[in-house]
């Protein structure tokens, strides 16, 4: 199992730079060069590539084979870190990104979301049933790391880095994965598909997808399993923050804190799911903790607004907060490992011609469904204010214990 997992890791680390780039490294890097908060925040709109793999995943399923196109899009996207690296860095008091580094930043992200596409295929078609937990935890923790590594490592040795530098760096990693990618054993043993079995590019390829037993159950559950958390976590510190919670203690807390106790959280769902733990049991319970933690979020501000507690410097109610946003992530990475675990499984119930498509599916469903809530818990929290807010969060959260009682026996 190691020698699927070993290579399988290095290249979701890779996988993770550009989202760290797009949301840590570049916002702060505009607006040093003296850009707009309007400016840096459209510059968002470059993630739009990655809520448009159901475009491009059926090419990965009939054109190729999975290990074929993540070698391509990795070594694509180290050329594209190079061109990047040749060009000037986006100047100060510009109205907005030069147009050549914006058309390569959006070539970045289409390029590392045909990688995503093709690298989770390779993930459904090369583990057995029983590595699927360990390796849905190299996926999250990998990613989460990578991620990290862009949006902080890089972003800390920005002062003694250029921007030529920078990219020629990100160029390197992609290339040294590509030659991983391609050379890795356990990946060039994957036979490919047989010519037969590849489907076209047409408007039946949705239904032949949703036809796979346990698609449309596992759809709704990954749409919906982080509406509560989501906004909770998107919500709370901004809480604490009008509460007296300085900016920085949050940024520790909240960033750095947040992310170690979601990594351990994953690695702890790993770990669960290979000593042999069922997947639905599992969920059933960790959902049953993170909705007890949300509830203690909860009372916590009517606490704090009913009797105007303060948050004060050493306060055990401020310790309480805090710690609540750590657990709260600590239970989210083990509830995404267990629910990753759940749509490679439901992915290898497809036809193998299917599976690229499909896992992109529950993909896109899942990043949808944290993008909701999370946009809209601000505008929930003024339109109906905190309280009704998180009642209504502490509700979306009980919803997918509920769910679970519908699974399907084939995710059993």
């Amino acid at each position: 199992m190691r020698g699927k997992l070993l290579p399988l890791a290095g290249l979701y680390l890779v996988q993770g730079l550009p989202y760290g780039l797009q949301s840590g490294l570049l916002p702060l890097l505009l607006r040093a060069r003296g850009f707009s908060l309007t400016r840096v925040g459209l510059a968002k709109a470059l993630y739009a590539p990655w809520l448009l793999k159901l475009a491009w995943a059926p090419l990965v399923d009939a054109r190729g084979s999975a290990r074929a196109w993540l070698t391509r899009s990795t070594a694509g996207l180290g050329l594209v870190c190079g061109l990047l690296a040749g060009l000037p860095p986006p100047g100060a008091g510009r109205a907005g990104l030069p147009a050549a580094v914006a058309g390569l930043l959006l070539l970045l992200h289409l390029g590392a979301a045909v990688q995503d596409v093709a690298l989770d295929a390779l993930a459904v078609q090369l583990l057995e049933p029983a590595e699927l937990g360990p390796g849905s935890t190299v996926q999250v923790v990998a990613y989460k790391l990578g991620a990290a590594l862009a949006g902080g490592a890089l972003l800390a040795l920005l002062p003694t880095l250029s921007w030529t530098r920078l990219f020629l760096l990100l160029a390197a990693a992609y290339w040294v994965a590509a030659a991983l990618a391609w050379a890795a054993p356990a990946l060039r043993r994957l036979p490919r598909p047989p010519p037969s079995e590849r489907r076209p590019h047409t408007v039946r390829l949705l239904r032949d997808v949703l036809a796979v037993p346990g698609t449309v159950w596992t759809a709704g559950f990954v749409l919906t399993y982080k509406l509560g958390e989501q906004g909770a976590s998107s919500l709370f510190p901004l809480l604490l923050l009008d509460r007296g919670v300085s900016a920085p203690e949050l940024g520790l807390w909240n960033g750095v804190g947040a992310m170690v106790c979601s990594i351990a959280g994953s690695s702890l769902g790993g770990t669960l799911l290979a000593k042999h733990w069922e997947l639905l049991p599992l969920l059933k319970s960790v959902l049953r903790l993170r909705l007890g933690g949300l509830a203690c979020q909860t009372a916590l501000l009517f606490h704090l607004d009913a009797l105007g507690a303060s948050l004060g410097p050493g306060t055990i109610l401020r310790g309480a907060a805090l710690l609540s946003l750590c657990l709260q992530h600590f239970l989210g990475g083990l509830v995404t490992t267990a629910t990753f675990t759940g749509m490679m499984r439901c992915s290898q119930l497809a036809p193998r011609a299917l599976q690229a498509t499909h896992y992109s599916l529950l993909a896109t469903l899942e990043l949808l469904g944290k993008l909701l809530l999370g946009a809209l818990a601000g505008a929930l929290a003024d339109g109906l204010g905190p309280h009704p807010c998180f009642i209504l969060l502490l509700i979306l959260s009980a919803l997918p214990l509920v769910y679970l009682g519908l699974a399907p026996s084939t995710l059993l």
